[in-house]
C-alpha cells in the first residue's frame, strides 16, 4: 500500500513539474514579443520548447520560475510578473505583482507593436530622423527623463566620435541641437565633431554659435583661434 502511495505521489510531482514549465500555444502567442521597460530599453519575451525566457539588461537567457498559469518569479528583478491586457487600450502589459495584497495592479510595461523601436534602436539602424522624433516624444512626455538629457546624448556622440563613426556622431550632436537649441555646449560638441571629420569651415561656424550663447566658452575660443590660423 505504501509503495502504491509513493508511486502516486511521484506521478503527481512529475505532473506538477511538467505543467509548471510548459505554456499553452494561446499564452505563447499573446505574450511573446517586446515590452517597453523604460523610454529607451525593452524586455524581450520569448519561448523555447514552450518555456518562457526573457532578454533584459544584456542577459539573453533569463528563465523565470513559473508560479502558476500566468505568474512568474523573475529572480533578476526580484519580482513576480503577470501578463495582463489593459482594458483601456487593449494592449498586453507585463505587470509587477504587488507585494502587498491590498495594493492594486499597475500596468507597468507595455507590449510594443511589431514596427515600434526605441530611440537607440533607430540610432543603431542609422534612422536619425526617426530617432529624433522618438527623442522628441520622450521629452514631450517627460522632460526629465534621463534618456533625453543633454549630457547623456552628448556622451553618446563623443563615444561614436572616439570610434571614428563620424556620421553617427554628427547626427547625434544634431539631435542634441534640435532638442536643446539654446545650449552653448551642443554647438561646441557639434563643432568638435565637424573638426574631427575635416570640415573646418562648419566647425568654426558652430564654435562661433556656441560663443554667441556663452561668451566664456574656452574650448570654442581656443578652437576658433587655432582653426582660423590654418585658413
Amino acid at each position: 500500500m505504501k509503495l502504491q502511495q509513493c508511486f502516486m505521489l511521484f506521478i503527481c510531482v512529475c505532473f506538477i513539474n511538467c505543467t509548471s514549465k510548459s505554456n499553452s500555444p494561446e499564452f505563447i502567442k499573446s505574450t511573446e514579443g517586446r515590452y517597453l521597460f523604460n523610454a529607451d530599453e525593452v524586455i524581450e519575451v520569448y519561448f523555447n520548447n514552450t518555456q518562457l525566457f526573457l532578454k533584459w539588461h544584456g542577459a539573453n537567457e533569463i528563465k523565470p520560475l513559473k508560479v502558476d498559469k500566468n505568474t512568474f518569479y523573475v529572480k533578476e528583478m526580484n519580482e513576480k510578473i503577470q501578463f495582463k491586457k489593459n482594458p483601456e487600450n487593449k494592449k498586453v502589459y507585463i505587470v509587477l505583482v504587488p507585494k502587498n495584497e491590498k495594493d492594486s495592479h499597475q500596468y507597468n510595461y507595455r507590449k510594443l507593436n511589431n514596427n515600434e523601436k526605441t530611440p537607440s534602436e533607430f540610432l543603431s539602424n542609422n534612422e536619425f530622423d526617426k530617432a529624433l522624433e522618438a527623442y522628441k516624444l520622450i521629452k514631450l512626455n517627460d522632460s526629465l527623463d534621463p534618456f533625453i538629457e543633454e549630457a547623456y546624448l552628448n556622451r553618446l556622440g563623443y563615444n561614436e566620435l572616439k570610434k571614428e563613426n563620424f556620421t553617427k556622431a554628427l547626427n547625434i550632436f544634431k539631435i542634441n541641437i534640435a532638442l536643446y537649441p539654446n545650449s552653448s555646449n551642443v554647438y561646441d560638441s557639434f563643432g568638435d565633431g565637424l573638426f574631427k571629420n575635416g570640415d573646418t569651415i562648419k566647425a568654426i561656424e558652430n564654435y562661433k554659435k556656441s560663443l554667441s550663447l556663452d561668451s566664456g566658452n574656452k574650448n570654442a575660443i581656443r578652437q576658433i583661434k587655432r582653426l582660423e590660423k590654418k585658413e
